[in-house]
């Protein structure tokens, strides 16, 4: 256990955390802000945010104390755990709207597949790091462990439904797989099996909704009033914010109901709706630096497995934060992935937060070994 002492408080990673800070304030503000209602006031949503961003803060501290090393391994304990509430989940959960993500406890539902991609990421890391020492980079027999990992949860994740998270564990093990070093030959055949599982997927796997999904991307006007929906209401959101939208609490996509899942998948445009242009960019420049800021930590961590974790972390938060921002300006179609730290959602705060954490630890641990 790392002590709390001077030089702890000197080498903590004061940068990452007021840039959490910056886009969690930015993030409750505009979950009140869509949430609100005359007659309630206060939401419920926004209560159980606030209370899931204070229990992630005390992650992000707690996680300080220990060697990034040691939580990295234990992942092996909690990749199998999760893979059991995966089961679970698919075996005697309840359907919801068509789908089987989310344990009910009591207290809040949690959705098994949010952690998931964390826990990938770190045992990702387990085994990307021990093989250091492969001579002339990885060949595809030294992959088999790793794509077995991956592909486990993926099948998991993907028959819930949920095909947004399943093609960010897919994105996340491409990311960390090329981060190492792989050999040519390597990388023209997983290039080649990839293209075939796209083909696979599209003409035998793919749900009809999903597969209506992308053709209403291609064309959202051909059905204005259904499955083109979502993505017209949240283009006239953001484009309706203008310069400095319309003001704190005063659009009229989310509040008059146009916009659907304003809390979650289209949060980003009710801020830009209210806040306009102006306040897109703010918000997209803090959330840049806080991507750079985690790039900047796994090119200086102490060694191979810091790097890996770090850069792990980076990517996971990237590519959701990436496909939800596309999705909203009508760039890909709608796969119900949230803009990570951002939208409504206890698991998958609780789960960026960590990663956030976990970058801390890099960041930290890496200064108090080059002191």
């Amino acid at each position: 256990m790392t002590p709390i002492d001077r030089q702890f408080f000197k080498q903590f990673d004061w940068v990452m955390l007021l840039l959490l800070l910056l886009v969690s304030l930015m993030a409750l503000t505009n979950l009140y802000s869509s949430s609100h209602t005359s007659d309630v006031g206060i939401s419920s949503l926004f209560q159980k945010q606030l209370f899931f961003f204070a229990v992630g803060l005390g992650l992000v501290f707690l996680l300080q104390l220990f060697d990034y090393q040691s939580i990295a391994k234990a992942g092996w304990v909690l990749y199998v755990a999760v893979l059991l509430l995966l089961l679970y989940t698919r075996l005697f959960v309840e359907s919801i709207s068509g789908a089987q993500r989310w344990i009910d406890l009591g207290f809040f539902n949690l959705q098994p597949s949010e952690p998931a991609k964390l826990v990938l990421i770190l045992v990702l890391t387990c085994c990307y790091a021990s093989g250091a020492g492969v001579s002339g980079g990885y060949r595809l027999r030294d992959l088999l462990k790793p794509i077995v990992l991956t592909i486990v949860p993926f099948g998991l994740i993907l028959v819930q439904p949920d095909l947004g998270t399943a093609l960010i564990v897919a994105a996340v093990f491409v990311s960390m797989t090329l981060f190492i070093r792989l050999r040519w030959s390597t990388l023209a055949t997983l290039s080649g099996v990839a293209v075939t599982c796209l083909f696979i997927g599209w003409k035998f796997l793919l749900k009809p909704y999903q597969r209506k999904r992308i053709e209403t991307f291609l064309n959202p006007e051909a059905d204005p009033a259904n499955h083109g929906y979502q993505i017209l209401q949240s283009k006239i959101a953001v484009g309706s914010g203008k310069l400095f939208g319309k003001g704190f609490m005063e659009g009229t996509q989310g509040h008059l109901h146009f916009l659907p899942e304003r809390h979650t998948d289209f949060a980003f445009a009710v801020w830009s709706e209210e806040w306009g242009f102006a306040g897109a960019l703010f918000f997209l420049s803090c959330y840049f630096f806080l991507l750079a800021w985690g790039v900047h930590v796994a090119m200086t961590a102490r060694d191979r497995f810091g790097a890996i974790l770090a850069f792990g972390c980076v990517v996971l938060i990237f590519w959701q934060a990436a496909i939800n921002l596309l999705m909203i300006m009508g760039f890909l179609p709608v796969v119900g992935v949230p803009l990570p730290l951002f939208s409504y959602g206890g698991s998958s705060l609780l789960t960026n937060m960590v990663a956030i954490g976990l970058l801390m630890n890099v960041r930290l641990h890496s200064l108090t070994t080059n002191r």
